[in-house]
């Protein structure tokens, strides 16, 4: 049985929850800042404070600090938050993920005190390193709970299985669960997850990295791909009086000033993985009209963005419509024809060069 904490909140304080922050301490610090957050708020982290990004130590560090100074913020564990238990377990493939991943804590760990994973001959070793220097911080982390339940929702990674003894979710499924939102569940009150980006799922719907809300479901999902897609961002999700609102912070710097422009094509959708392979069905100058060989639909997608029957990678194929004098992030400018902005709703999506001043 999983490790699903009870608590009793006070329905007249602020609910931000937030997950995947994967070691991006300077972005998490700007939500906090944006949502204005208070030791007044409950805050919960639905795991990945680590990996992906370079301050895996220092994300941690700063998580335990404002858990120490208020007794309303909750963490949960997440599966790149246990990542350190492949050593101990002697996976030997652990030693190609650190060789392909740099910001891993796994690495963070050996460079300060400048050693290297090839100074250990073996696990047992490297394991024996990480629990001298690192002992007290890996212990915080396997001891934090999977999940909290609250009257309302529970908190928990990457789901809980489609079952009535839903309690018996088997703790792999917790924390690395692909596609929850398509899976669904059994509990009569609603499942907040982070860990499957949100964008995954809009492969026939305007493109967003924004949360997924979903009450006939059941489901909120909030991994806004931040440190994984070029265009993600990290979410908040906040609950007040029984409102639900949410927020989001990025690191897309570049914005312009944008022209009037109406789109009439109402073409939607996202590329995203692991759905790349494509057939061409038909070409125009700036977009390609292809069938997703794994989804079975039709998307229009950019030319530069298709190499011999594959996508090179995840991308909006999405249209968008903007109005005059409209501020917008810039995620690619070096395309043909078309641009791909942000919208501050979060949407994502292709407009003609000429609406940018």
């Amino acid at each position: 049985m999983i490790d699903i904490q009870p608590l009793d909140l006070d329905k007249n304080r602020r609910i931000i929850i937030t997950s995947d922050i994967h070691a991006n301490l300077p972005l998490f610090k700007r939500l906090l800042e944006k949502v204005k957050y208070t030791t007044e708020d409950y805050l919960f982290i639905n795991g990945d404070l680590c990996e992906k990004g370079p301050d895996s130590l220092a994300t941690v560090a700063f998580a335990r600090e404002l858990a120490s100074c208020a007794d309303r913020v909750f963490i949960t564990k997440g599966n790149c938050d246990v990542v350190h238990q492949y050593v101990f377990n002697n996976v030997e493939g652990i030693k190609n993920y650190m060789a392909k991943q740099p910001y891993s804590i796994l690495n963070e760990m050996l460079e300060q005190h400048n050693r290297k994973l090839e100074h250990f001959p073996s696990l047992r070793e490297l394991g024996e390193f990480y629990r001298e220097h690192f002992g007290e911080t890996l212990d915080w982390l396997d001891h934090l709970p999977v999940g909290y339940e609250t009257d309302e929702f529970i908190v928990i990674h990457a789901g809980v299985e489609n079952r009535e003894d839903w309690r018996n979710t088997s703790l792999e499924s917790a924390l690395y669960m692909p596609l929850f939102y398509e899976q669904g569940h059994q509990l009569d009150n609603m499942v907040i997850v982070g860990h499957w980006p949100v964008v995954n799922y809009r492969s026939e719907t305007v493109s967003s990295n924004s949360p997924v809300i979903d009450t006939t479901k059941r489901i909120i999902s909030l991994d806004g791909g931040n440190g994984i897609k070029k265009d993600g961002q990290l979410n908040a999700l906040i609950i007040k009086n029984g409102e639900i609102t949410c927020t989001y912070v990025d690191e897309l710097e570049e914005k312009e000033i944008v022209q009037d422009h109406m789109d009439l094509t109402n073409r939607v959708g996202t590329v995203t993985y692991p759905n790349y392979e494509l057939i061409e069905i038909k070409k125009e100058s700036y977009f390609t009209l292809c069938e997703n060989v794994k989804l079975g639909i039709q998307q229009w997608v950019k030319n530069e963005y298709i190499d011999n029957g594959m996508c090179k990678g995840d991308v909006s194929t999405t249209f968008l419509s903007v109005k005059k004098e409209e501020t917008v992030s810039i995620v690619n400018a070096t395309c043909e024809g078309y641009t791909l902005i942000k919208k501050s709703d979060g949407s994502v999506g292709w407009i003609p060069k000429e609406c940018i001043n």
